[in-house]
């Protein structure tokens, strides 16, 4: 909620708001954008009818004043006056017991209180001067009927029941509290012996011999096949019997030309009478067979990480979703190990539905039926682990389905489906309201997500940013792109704006979106700077869910109001940053290749 979301409907009969921040970090007159008829004002007379005095509480004092500040503004306030604090703290540590005797003692009632979405300011509350009851607001804002007595029934009903829900929040609150204390001691000690810092050691050294070792015996057996080889060829049989022969010449001498020529008549044994082939000639370059060379191709990456790399247990569908915003590496259970070593993963992703696929390569695992799967599994965590990745479980099937994969050693349980590809969906048939449900909740990408927030990987959600350009002129186009831009579903994450001439956007910067004159950081551009059209609070979620959807590299409109379709001219809305920078016209953009992709003009239908 904006500030004028919670101050506006309280200026009825209002003409003068006084603002008792002035001299503050605070500069509250950019975020008011009052209607006619209302004036702004600074003074220290009393707040009497027909005014309305803002005021700050908040932890710092440079930037919301004190408490004393607060109280002395509470002292001039005088029946009928009406009051809009602006707290600091946010709202599960506002601490309005040190107000509430104050607020009594000057007959103010508070009329209603809300959260804001500010970096500085979380909260507000609305109160007024009063000598008897005045009616309260209900969650929507509205104003309940004018009864005393109703009144003070709902306050006494609600006080009672917000405190007992309070009470249960705060044991709650305090239970969890002691319980992370309680954790924080007996890592802090395990720290202090060394004990967990030596076990990590310990088990990262066992990783790294254990590979060692297979490497060796890798190596082994293909010195041992290649000493059968040579032990069982002509050559050295022959040789072997020149130097018997040079030992013994008396008799060794006399048993040679039988030797040789046993040797000369067996070549062609197993084939016949048919002389062996000359094996083909090897490529200089060629690899040494050394039983390690039973890959299929994988996705390797080689180039800086921008996205997140899975070695996973996953089925088919899930594997086809996940690799259009990942690189994804499906694990075997006879190349598991290898694929882990030689891709490095951000994690180690086992889906539980994949394990009960009765026709998978994992199937019965987790089961007790598969014991050579369990140990293989419970070894690809282990490498994991010791390659300082994590290993997750997406429970997204019945842990009955395979109750074994619970007792083994993950760093994070997912539970929930691995969502839905926007371009599996149908805009007809599903409607546009579910693509953007699953835009913003269901979908892959916010899927993907969540285990990158895990594992500390590339978020693909800052592929969502956007950046909107724009040139307000004068304070009322500054109120309406401000408007516009907070309004948003899918809010922008920066409005771009001329280098001069543009007056103060406070407000934004406040609500956390960047406001900057330089180029575009976002990946995704939209042209804001006709501040006389209409857009709906649905535009960017529309465009962005198209966008998704489609792939393209620009979304706009078409005067055939074409809805979903790849178009190969359009009036753009929203453009790839990329695209946008690199100039060229807007009629060759199809012509060079891009795809544009058409939405209805009215996004809200």
């Amino acid at each position: 909620m904006r500030i004028i979301d919670l101050l506006h409907p309280h200026l009825d009969g209002v003409a003068t708001v006084v603002d008792a921040t002035a001299g503050r970090g605070l500069r509250l007159d950019r975020y008011l954008h009052l209607p006619p008829g209302v004036e702004l004002s600074h003074h220290e007379q009393p707040v009497g009818p027909g005014q309305l005095v803002l005021l700050t509480y908040g932890p710092d004092p440079r930037l919301h004043g004190d408490e004393a500040a607060c109280l002395a503004v509470l002292e001039r306030m005088r029946p009928g006056g009406r009051g809009l604090i602006l707290f600091g703290h946010r709202g599960s540590d506002l601490p309005y017991h040190r107000l509430l005797d104050h607020l009594v003692t000057h007959r103010c009632q508070v009329l209603r209180a809300s959260a804001l979405g500010y970096t500085h300011l979380h909260a507000g509350a609305a109160i007024a001067c009063t000598e008897e009851l005045l009616p309260l607001h209900d969650w929507f804002g509205r104003a309940v009927p004018p009864d005393g007595f109703a009144t003070a029934l709902r306050m006494a009903d609600e006080y009672v029941l917000a405190d007992f829900v309070s009470r249960s929040l705060r044991d709650r609150t305090l239970d969890l509290e002691r319980t992370v204390e309680e954790t924080t001691r007996a890592l802090d000690a395990a720290r202090d012996d060394g004990t967990a810092e030596r076990l990590t050691d310990v088990t990262r050294e066992k990783a790294q011999l254990d590979s060692a070792l297979r490497g060796a015996r890798d190596r082994v057996a293909v010195l041992e096949a290649r000493v059968a080889m040579l032990e069982g060829s002509t050559t050295l049989r022959v040789g072997r019997a020149l130097v018997a022969a040079a030992r013994s010449p008396g008799r060794g001498m006399v048993r040679l030309p039988g030797e040789l020529y046993g040797l000369w008549s067996g070549r062609g044994r197993g084939r016949g009478t048919t002389a062996r082939p000359m094996p083909p000639a090897r490529e200089p370059d060629a690899a040494v067979p050394d039983g390690r060379l039973y890959l299929a191709h994988r996705a390797v990456l080689s180039t800086p990480r921008d996205r997140l790399v899975i070695a996973g247990v996953l089925s088919d569908s899930t594997a086809e979703d996940f690799a259009t915003e990942a690189v994804v590496n499906r694990l075997l259970p006879h190349d598991g190990r290898l694929l882990l070593e030689r891709t490095d993963p951000d994690a180690l992703v086992v889906q539980l539905s994949a394990c009960c696929d009765v026709a998978g390569p994992w199937s019965l695992v987790g089961t007790g039926l598969a014991p050579d799967l369990d140990r293989c599994l419970a070894e690809l965590i282990r490498q994991t682990k010791a390659l300082g990745r994590k290993a997750v479980l997406w429970r997204d099937a019945p842990a009955t389905g395979a109750p074994g994969l619970a007792h083994l050693d993950w760093d994070a349980v997912v539970d929930g489906d691995t969502g839905v590809r926007l371009s599996r969906l149908d805009p007809v048939a599903d409607g546009r309201a579910r693509l953007w449900e699953a835009f913003q909740q269901d979908s892959t990408r916010v899927r993907l997500a969540r285990l990158a927030r895990l594992t500390g990987a590339p978020d693909r959600l800052d592929g969502r940013r956007v950046a909107v350009l724009a040139a307000p002129r004068n304070e009322t186009e500054v109120a309406r792109l401000t408007d516009q831009v907070l309004g948003q579903v899918h809010r922008p994450a920066e409005v771009v704006v001329p280098i001069q001439g543009v007056p103060a956007l406070d407000e934004l910067t406040a609500a956390g979106v960047a406001v900057h004159a330089d180029e575009p950081t976002a990946p995704w551009v939209a042209d804001w700077t006709d501040l006389s059209e209409d857009r709906p609070d649905t535009l960017l979620l529309d465009l962005m869910c198209a966008q998704e959807y489609s792939g393209a590299d620009a979304v706009g409109h078409t005067p055939a109001d074409d809805d979903y379709a790849f178009v190969p001219e359009m009036r753009p809305v929203l453009v790839r940053r990329s695209l946008l920078l690199a100039g060229t016209p807007a009629d060759t953009w199809s012509r060079d290749g891009y795809r544009l992709f058409a939405v209805r003009g009215k996004e809200n239908a």
